[in-house]
């Protein structure tokens, strides 16, 4: 108990503090705290800083706000994570700023959703933003009232949803309303108001609207209690400028108007005790003077007659017969009261529905939604009934729901991670719900089985019925001394007491039948349109009887609660800083007991626990850590070593392998040239034997010829005589080689003939040796021209050409040097062959090889 009064003082601090510097958003573990500073701070909600907040990468780390609690809602949707719909819950009691905060919150997500639209969507997209918007001033003009509290109170609750598609773009939105606090209507509580709506008309309409309207400047209307006092919200030209843009057209809003105007009209309607009792009421002289009764008449577009009828007789049904009934005054006012309500009522559903259809986008083009819940706030007022009894009781659904999924789900999950963890105690609020809704025996079970039984309800039977019934349960009790009946219930904000009177027949809400049949007589459009819709839903006084207010508000929260399981929740506590809505004013002790009451508190507790737990856990992984890398940093070297160690290796079997290979290499290489020179040597040895031969024959030969006659060689052309001659070194005149060039035609064919023209054996034996032809037998053979055809003297110059038959390229047999490369290539390497071989003959020739 002392650290969470040292956390509940050590929290104040710092709201304390921070409210100082108009710093107004605090975070609180899951949840965003805001202050109300009651006073405009236009820069604090600016588009340039929607934008910021939108932009940033992390906005986490920048302050507090609501954008923050906004953009993480959106970022969810886009990142798809389960559940995907989220839900922005808004609470706080009546003034601390929940209206203001849900209305920034959409305007962030019509703005956000909108800027990244495409073109060709950009009109429709900003069509359905400001729809959105727009559905916002009427919803509060008709269902907000300024209280003691708070001068823009939300007297209903609503669950917006709005609807994005597959690209996170603003497609729709629709809107679901609970428990309109429509007794405001006709009974406004001390020094309150009747709803904005009213006091508009009064203030904004024009001569020619409170002409139509039977609205004159110096009227004063019994329901429009302050009607001097000015708010912010008592703007007319903004509400009509909403309805245009949501489609409500100028006959539709002149057929609401004069509806309103006939409700206010009614409440100046009051009666007087008849004489007689077995005659209706009168009305009072002043209502009959000012005929106010003929204007609401004449406004609501009934009859006159009828309506007076209505409101002081009833029909009572005996059988098949009916009786009428005349009513007490009391019963008059009550009638006339219900007719107003239910007017109010059924208006305001059938705006809501008009918004819906407006805004509301086709099922088949969203997939997603972000639900933004303003609620009515704790409420705890002097005398309090019904309305406050179910208001409260939706604040306790949520603070169970806030329970359930922060406070008690947070700590299992740090029990299931592992961490040493004491729970955290908190204020669990189950008890209190029993005792309100709970089965078999609650609070709601009772009333509604008291406004089941057919007869007049009484505030003393009905709190004996209660004492008896729920005496076991801790959180109620009474006041034994007290002369009003009431019972008090031990909310987690604070205890409440509620007043029994009044409750049982605010609970079976009954409307009279023939009130309802007046209205569907109505001959303004508008009106009989909503009343001849709700017949179909069987408007009558015994289907009434079935449904009561509670079991309707129950089911409708029951099923709002379904949606909250269904998302991803998002808190934002609202806190009123003091009683009086005074600007920049801090009251630690009202302060202190909103903190106390919605959880804050014990949120903190939970969070800087965890916060403890998680820094052992620090430290722990700081370790872990440091372990890691250090086994990195080995598993890193022994990584290094062992490539190294592989590098080595393929490197020294690379160099063996290159050494193997150049050794073999060189060892073929000798083996080759030392073939080529013993065949190079065969071939010398073979020649000179082959030359000494023919010398000693030249030698022995007699040759006893005459001189022969010279031939005459025929004059060659001067390009031929200069590419196809050969210079050998015994002979003067230049011998012509007829036909290709030698070294093509003798690697291009493996069988050729060559015709050669020489004089002389030894030229003929000269351009052999030129040829470099192998010594084979059999390869080729000479054929010589001479006069006679046969050899006369082997000295003898040889006439006519010589023919050289030969099979094999001698080119393949000419390379004696493998190793020696050359850059010559095609023609010019075949020349350079022929010039190569024509050199080596002549050596030969001269003896020099």
């Amino acid at each position: 108990m002392t650290n969470i009064y040292c956390f509940s003082l050590a929290v104040l601090k710092c709201l304390q503090a921070r409210y100082r510097v108009k710093v107004f958003y605090t975070h609180a573990g899951c949840t965003l705290v805001a202050l109300n500073p009651f006073q405009p701070i236009p820069d604090l909600y600016s588009l340039d800083v929607m934008k910021e907040y939108h932009c940033a990468s992390q906005p986490q780390e920048f302050k507090p706000h609501i954008f923050i609690v906004a953009e993480e809602a959106y970022r969810n949707v886009q990142g798809q994570l389960e559940p995907v719909n989220q839900s922005l819950v808004v609470s706080g009691e009546s003034g601390a700023g929940k209206t203001w905060t849900s209305r920034c919150l959409m305007k962030y997500y019509a703005t956000v959703a909108a800027s990244s639209s495409v073109l060709k969507s950009q009109d429709t997209v900003e069509r359905i933003e400001r729809r959105v918007l727009d559905s916002n001033p009427i919803m509060e003009a008709f269902g907000n009232a300024c209280t003691l509290r708070n001068n823009n109170s939300s007297r209903f609750g609503k669950y917006i949803q709005l609807q994005l598609d597959r690209c996170q773009l603003l497609v729709g939105a629709s809107v679901q309303t609970y428990l309109l606090e429509k007794t405001r209507v006709a009974c406004q509580p001390a020094n309150e108001r009747n709803f904005h709506i009213f006091y508009q008309m009064m203030k904004g309409a024009t001569d020619e609207q409170r002409k139509e309207w039977k609205m004159s400047h110096d009227q004063r209307f019994v329901w429009l209690p302050k009607a001097e006092k000015t708010i912010e919200e008592d703007c007319f030209h903004d509400t009509v400028e909403a309805m245009v843009h949501l489609g409500i057209n100028a006959e539709k809003q002149r057929q609401i108007f004069k509806i309103l105007a006939g409700i206010l009209q009614l409440g100046n309607v009051n009666f007087s005790s008849s004489t007689d009792e077995s005659q209706p009421c009168n009305l009072q002289e002043q209502s009959k003077g000012n005929g106010y009764d003929f204007r609401a008449a004449e406004l609501l577009c009934v009859p006159a007659e009828e309506l007076q009828l209505c409101l002081r007789v009833r029909t009572l049904k005996a059988g098949k017969q009916s009786v009428l009934k005349p009513c007490s005054q009391a019963e008059c006012s009550m009638r006339r009261d219900c007719l107003a309500k239910v007017i109010y009522a059924q208006l305001f559903e059938w705006l809501v529905t008009f918004i819906n259809n407006s805004i509301c986008a086709d099922k088949s083009t969203w997939c997603n939604f972000i639900g933004v819940l303003d609620v009515y706030g704790f409420e705890c007022f002097q005398i309090n009934n019904l309305e406050q009894l179910c208001i409260n009781y939706a604040n306790e659904k949520l603070q169970q729901h806030f329970v359930a999924h922060y406070l008690r789900a947070q700590q299992e999950e740090y029990v299931s991670e592992g961490l040493q963890w004491s729970f955290v105690k908190y204020q669990d609020n189950q008890s209190c719900l029993d005792l309100i809704e709970g089965s078999p025996v609650s609070v709601f079970s009772l009333l509604n089985e008291e406004s089941r039984l057919n007869r007049a309800s009484d505030a003393k039977t009905f709190k004996v019925r209660l004492e008896k019934e729920l005496c076991d349960n801790v959180n109620i009790s009474w006041d034994k001394f007290s002369k009003v009946p009431h019972f008090t219930v031990a909310h987690y904000a604070g205890k409440v007491n509620y007043q029994i009177q009044g409750m049982v027949e605010k609970n079976k809400d009954p409307v009279p039948p023939e009130l309802i049949s007046l209205l569907q007589k109505s001959e303004n459009a508008l009106l009989h349109q909503i009343f001849t819709d709700r017949e179909a839903e069987n408007m009558t006084s015994k289907g009434l009887s079935k449904v009561t207010v509670v079991s309707k508000f129950k089911n409708s929260l029951e099923s709002l609660m379904k949606i909250l399981h269904t998302t991803t929740p998002h808190y934002t506590r609202c806190i009123k800083p003091n009683p009086d809505c005074k600007p920049l004013t801090f009251k630690k002790e009202e302060v202190i007991m909103q903190l106390e009451a919605c959880g804050i508190v014990e949120t903190i507790h939970i969070s800087a626990a965890a916060l403890t737990c998680l820094t052992l856990v620090s430290q722990l992984d700081l370790l872990e850590d440091q372990r890691k890398r250090i086994l990195s940093q080995c598993a890193f070297s022994i990584q290094c070593c062992w490539l190294r160690y592989q590098r080595r290796r393929r490197q020294a079997r690379r160099q063996s392998a290159t050494l193997i290979q150049a050794v073999v290499r060189s060892w073929l290489v000798r083996r080759q040239v030392q073939r080529w020179n013993r065949a190079a040597a065969v071939i010398q040895n073979t020649w000179r034997k082959w030359r000494a031969l023919l010398k000693s024959l030249a030698e022995a030969e007699l040759d006893d010829a005459k001189d022969l006659v010279k031939e005459d060689v025929p004059v060659l052309n001067p390009v031929v005589r200069e590419r196809g001659s050969v210079q050998l070194s015994t002979i003067q005149e230049p011998v012509t080689v007829r036909g290709w060039p030698m070294g093509l035609a003798l690697a291009s064919a493996p069988s050729i003939t060559m015709s050669l023209t020489a004089t002389g054996f030894q030229k003929m034996m000269s351009v052999m040796a030129s040829l470099n032809l192998p010594s084979r037998s059999g390869e080729y053979k000479v054929e010589t021209n001479q006069y006679t055809q046969g050899v006369a003297s082997i000295r003898a110059q040889p006439k006519g050409s010589v023919k050289l038959h030969y099979q094999r390229s001698p080119l393949l047999y000419a390379d004696r040097q493998p190793d020696l490369k050359s850059d010559v290539t095609g023609f010019n390497e075949i020349l350079l062959e022929k010039t190569l071989f024509i050199h080596i003959a002549a050596l030969f020739d001269k003896g020099l090889l």
